[in-house]
């Protein structure tokens, strides 16, 4: 533990070090496979015609209006095709950007609101988490989404703590202004998160005055400012038509499961326990007890927000793994201060949650040592399999030359080493062993292991939707939903 001990005494070189470890992590490898269908392929086209068709300001997919989801994500996305072309590296540039502002975001706020040891822990904490992890290397929305919602939180929590001070109504505005951001990155829901979180906060201080009306209406009007710049200029030129649709579309999400995406009330339970391997197991302790160690304004804002958007999710009908992402964020301040707490005492981690971490670090390794021998010895699966286009998929010829079997098991027999060192009482060394491991492995799996994977699903109809780019023709599905054919034919504009 010398070069964590050197790191602490080094605050100074910390942000470089996040800075080094963002880009040696989110960067790499950001093309490696296709995108995936539906949402990275279906975001990524939205900018694309973007680009093709020259309208900003209108969001369309197959050149018809989509009206799902605001611009902003999708700027981003258009202007880094923009810079290095329509690829895959490009549309999910701007979550491994934001992967980095985020790391930046919670070592500031740790370092803030306790000190920059616990600002570098908690960045680090979050960034090599399982889930958090993958979605910096996708290019979905909700990353930049909950940095947004995150950060506008953060202010209205500053404002609440300092009501009535000089920078109360500063902080108001500014929360306001950069929740704008996230309501202009996936719609209403980024105002809505912040507002429940607010409200309950304010049931949770026994409805006192917990802010200035002032600093309320300077906090909406923050809000109104940002998003419109796109929602104004959208109702000027083409009415309330879109609004009226958007906001069908949400009550819809809302009420039942869309395209399927129906799951039980404790999916996102679920999802949020194994997604956010290790911190999750971090964080239980202070999930679940009242009277825990460490106790501040700050932590009461990070409890609230997380069982909001858990909850929130839970009661939506239409359950995606991505919706409760949000949790990622306040779930691993919670973690970061369990940690810091056993630091601090010089205590063990509680055998309960060092069984967790062992559970399921295994069952995961496991899992992806499976993969590979499936591929393998694919054939034996073929009678048990009724889906004639599935069958075929699995036909598609893939070589499997043995050490893909090398990586998943060195990252058992390492992670499991680490776990020992947490029985052992080594609880720091683990840490930051658990962090490494995790990171590396699923990069280099990423970048060996998924395009084996991808080619027995999806690849083989990408591969021959990419054969007829520039070919005077029409490219379209039968049978199944899909926006590969025309993000990967680049279906022009005089097509549609």
């Amino acid at each position: 533990m010398k070069v964590y001990s050197k790191i602490t005494q080094l605050p100074n070189f910390q942000p470089i070090l996040l800075l080094l470890l963002g880009v040696i992590f989110y960067f790499p490898f950001l093309g490696a496979v296709h995108l995936f269908d539906w949402d990275e392929i279906n975001f990524a086209e939205a900018a694309r015609e973007m680009l093709t068709t020259g309208k900003y300001f209108q969001v369309n997919i197959n050149y018809q209006p989509f009206w799902e989801k605001p611009p902003l994500f999708f700027w981003f996305q258009a202007f880094a095709m923009h810079c290095f072309g329509i690829n895959e590296l490009a549309a999910r540039l701007p979550n491994a950007v934001f992967g980095i502002a985020s790391l930046f975001m919670l070592y500031l706020i740790g370092k803030k609101q306790h000190n920059a040891r616990f600002g570098f822990l908690w960045a680090i904490i979050f960034g090599s988490s399982l889930l958090p992890f993958l979605y910096f290397k996708s290019s979905i929305i909700d990353p930049v989404f909950n940095f947004f919602i995150f950060l506008s939180v953060y202010f209205l929590q500053l404002s609440v703590a300092t009501k009535g001070g000089k920078n109360s109504s500063k902080y108001a505005f500014l929360g306001g202004l950069i929740n704008g951001l996230a309501v202009l990155t996936k719609g209403p829901v980024g105002f809505l998160i912040v507002v429940l979180s607010f409200i309950s906060i304010w049931i949770y201080s026994k409805l006192k005055s917990i802010l200035n009306i002032k600093d309320v209406l300077l906090f909406g009007l923050g809000v109104l400012l940002s998003s419109s710049i796109w929602y104004l200029p959208e109702v000027f030129n083409h009415g309330l038509w879109f609004f009226v649709e958007f906001i069908k579309y949400q009550i819809e999400l809302f009420s039942e499961p869309v395209a399927g995406h129906q799951q039980p009330f404790f999916y996102h339970f679920v999802v949020v326990f194994i997604g956010c391997f290790p911190m999750s197991a971090y964080a239980i302790p202070v999930l679940i007890k009242k009277n825990y160690p460490f106790k501040s304004d700050f932590r009461q804002w990070m409890v609230v927000l997380f069982w909001v958007v858990l909850i929130l999710f839970s009661i939506v009908k239409t359950k995606i793994v991505h919706y409760s992402s949000m949790t990622y964020l306040p779930l691993s301040y919670l973690a970061a201060i369990n940690i810091q707490h056993y630091w601090d005492e010089e205590k063990r981690l509680p055998r309960y949650a060092i069984y967790i971490i062992l559970s399921i670090g295994t069952i995961l390794g496991l899992l992806l040592l499976l993969l590979p021998f499936v591929i393998q010895f694919k054939s034996h699966l073929y009678p048990f399999i009724k889906d004639p286009f599935a069958v075929d998929s699995l036909k598609t010829n893939v070589t499997i030359e043995g050490w893909e079997f090398l990586l998943p098991t060195l990252f058992l027999v390492a992670f499991w080493w680490s776990c020992r060192q947490l029985f052992k009482g080594n609880f720091r060394l683990a840490i930051w062993l658990n962090s490494v491991i995790l990171t590396t492995f699923l990069l280099l799996y990423l970048k060996i292991i998924v395009p084996k994977i991808e080619a027995h699903s999806q690849a083989p109809a990408i591969e021959f939707y990419e054969s007829l780019q520039g070919k005077n023709i029409y490219v379209d599905t039968y049978g199944f939903k899909s926006y590969a054919q025309l993000f990967y034919f680049r279906k022009p504009l005089l097509d549609s």
